[in-house]
């Protein structure tokens, strides 16, 4: 049986309201303009499921290009939903 770690806690506190932040974005990019005052339960999940995945692949390309030593260029997110 698998030990309850929450791997969804957020590492480093500071960094909380860049990651509100980038989330509110990817949400607009997508077309919820309103995403922070919407009740996330009364959202399908794919599209609750988009936000959190745009999320993980900008953080994942930031971290590479941070690697890499190389300026971040942003990901083209596409506007289907």
């Amino acid at each position: 049986m698998a030990s309850n770690n929450n791997s969804n806690r957020i590492l480093n506190p500071n960094a909380r309201q860049a990651l509100n932040q980038m989330k509110l974005e990817i949400a607009s990019e997508l077309g919820l303009s309103n995403y922070d005052s919407i009740d996330k339960g009364q959202l399908p999940s794919r599209e609750n499921g988009y936000v959190g995945g745009y999320m993980t692949r900008r953080l994942v390309e930031q971290a590479q290009n941070s690697l890499a030593g190389t300026p971040g260029t942003q990901s083209q997110t596409p506007t289907q939903r």
